[in-house]
């Protein structure tokens, strides 16, 4: 088995929890939501289901029951994948959009009701349970529509969230009357209540998700929708099904990397790691100039295809394979310079704003699981009767011509939410994620280089400062990072911005990972979780 370093070196408000039955998530309640289930009798499905139901209403601010979802899971004897993301409304032309918004407008808008996909959390939970759960599907939204009646006390990370998207959508329709009732945003521990969710968890819940798509839900959010200038169906709404998908994968270090396939960024993580496979990181100190200027340039590079090639898998024009080929990784890794920084353009691989949870069991079954309103709160607008809150993720299609991420009907747009997954040996070893829009690839290849090349326990992990990569050399590092390598990157040529808010800008990770991952009986074991101290989160067990 992995052998941690248990002895922490950074600053943390967390330690490593072990149990043989865990949910880890960034919000407290919805954690305890999870582990409800759990003893309830049912599985990791039924209590990953109850805490994201959970999520929509504790961290509103980065998902709700407008939002999309993907997951990873193993289900005791093999991996499966599910993409749940909603595609465009079939009146989503690029003509659409030119004659609203003018000829020269590169996206969808990126906010308001013309940003909305159909939303596809609601469409996850049914799929996850009907094929996985053991518990009825109404028990899994209890614990959620207790939290919608009774409220709950809204705390510091959360709430400082709330209060910078405040200014940017409280004019949007709905959004003051669901989130402002105090006519402001919320202070820390103020309770905040939300019956107008309640009401739709509870259809939900009646329905088994139908009424979202087919019914009183459906409806409602037609009538919203035209009301308020935009296009999306009930029709719309009945065509979303989730589809079942095989992650894809890579090597890295004798373990295997998981990601579901595009439209999502997960392939980036699999590049990076691909590329910096070419190098000997675990050489170098784990926080010095150099392990940080490969990781970053690595990331770039794959970044540079990503945003180059990635969409729909219909309307791709290479293959995931060949992105991933070793021959061209190997190839892309020598454009690496160790002395300096540099700007990377796409290669040519053809031959010729997020929440995130994760729960286990001690039957084996490992569930990673990712939803998302996308920026904060999505699109701002808030379908009242049913407190729908609904995302913007049509703002991540392109209007331009020969793109492969151009808008079009049923289309699916390119997607920032990745859930991970690592096995050795065709075993599960960690169901992990790191939320917060392109910081979720990056927060991949961090924290997996940390535990597999340094050996350091996923809570450490977890806490080390982390970097970002944003365009060309510009990067951002957290202010807990070492001064003498900050201004190592900068000497290497890095456009290096200190950040002091870790919350808006390093994403925040939730952790399961397996104890004796080579006896295979993972029972007998049990897990060590870790949560990320930058959200109000918990892992928990028993």
């Amino acid at each position: 088995m992995k052998h941690f370093d248990y002895a922490n070196p950074y600053p943390s408000t967390r330690i490593p929890v072990f149990a043989r039955n865990v949910v880890s998530t960034s919000h407290p309640l919805a954690a305890q939501a999870g582990l409800r289930m759990l003893h309830q009798g049912g599985n990791a499905v039924d209590a990953a289901i109850a805490a994201a139901a959970a999520m929509t209403l504790v961290e509103p601010v980065s998902n709700g029951l407008g939002s999309d979802a993907f997951c990873i899971l193993w289900d005791g004897q093999q991996l499966h994948g599910l993409n749940s993301s909603g595609s465009a409304p079939a009146a989503w032309t690029p003509e659409y959009f030119r004659k609203k918004y003018g000829a020269d407008a590169a996206t969808p808008p990126m906010r308001g009701i013309d940003s909305v996909t159909v939303p596809g959390a609601v469409g996850a939970w049914a799929a996850l349970s009907e094929r996985f759960g053991k518990l009825p599907f109404a028990d899994l939204m209890a614990p959620a529509i207790e939290i919608a009646e009774r409220g709950y006390l809204v705390p510091p990370v959360v709430q400082q969230k709330w209060d910078a998207a405040t200014p940017i959508l409280k004019d949007q329709p709905g959004f003051a009357d669901a989130f402002l009732p105090w006519g402001r945003s919320p202070k820390v521990g103020e309770l905040f209540k939300f019956p107008a969710a309640a009401r739709a968890l509870k259809s939900i819940a009646g329905s088994k998700g139908e009424s979202f798509y087919r019914g009183e839900i459906a409806a409602a959010l037609e009538a919203f929708s035209t009301a308020n200038g935009g296009s999306l169906k009930a029709s719309d709404l009945a065509a979303c099904k989730p589809e079942w998908v095989t992650p894809v994968e890579r090597e890295y270090r004798g373990y295997t990397l998981h990601e579901i396939p595009p439209n999502g960024q997960g392939i980036a993580a699999l590049i990076a790691l691909g590329i910096l496979e070419k190098f000997d990181i675990a050489s170098l100190p784990v926080d010095s100039v150099q392990s940080q200027h490969l990781q970053i340039e690595a990331m770039k590079l794959a970044f540079a295809d990503v945003y180059r090639y990635v969409a729909e898998r219909g309307a791709m024009e290479v293959t995931t394979e060949q992105m991933l080929d070793d021959a061209y990784l190997a190839a892309r890794a020598k454009l690496i310079d160790p002395t300096r920084a540099q700007d990377f353009q796409a290669g040519n691989p053809v031959k010729g704003g997020t929440i995130y949870l994760t729960a286990a069991d001690e039957n084996g079954m490992m569930v990673s699981f990712i939803q998302s309103n996308y920026m904060g709160f999505g699109s701002g607008c808030v379908e009242p009767t049913f407190g729908i809150s609904l995302q913007n993720r049509g703002h991540g299609f392109s209007l331009k011509d020969g793109s492969p991420n151009q808008v079009a009907p049923g289309k699916r747009p390119f997607h920032t939410i990745i859930p991970g997954f690592l096995t050795k040996k065709g075993q599960p070893i960690m169901s992990f994620g790191v939320m917060g829009g392109n910081m979720q690839p990056q927060g991949h290849l961090q924290t997996l280089v940390r535990m597999l090349d340094y050996g350091q326990n996923p809570q450490a992990a977890c806490d080390a400062p982390r970097w970002r990569f944003n365009a060309g050399r510009a990067i951002n590092v957290e202010a807990a990072m070492n001064p003498a390598t900050v201004q190592g990157l900068k000497d290497l040529g890095h456009e290096v911005e200190v950040i002091n808010d870790s919350y808006q800008d390093f994403g925040a990770g939730q952790f399961i990972w397996r104890v004796g991952e080579e006896n295979g009986k993972p029972s007998e074991e049990g897990y060590v979780i870790a949560s990320d101290p930058r959200r109000d989160g918990l892992a928990a067990g028993y």
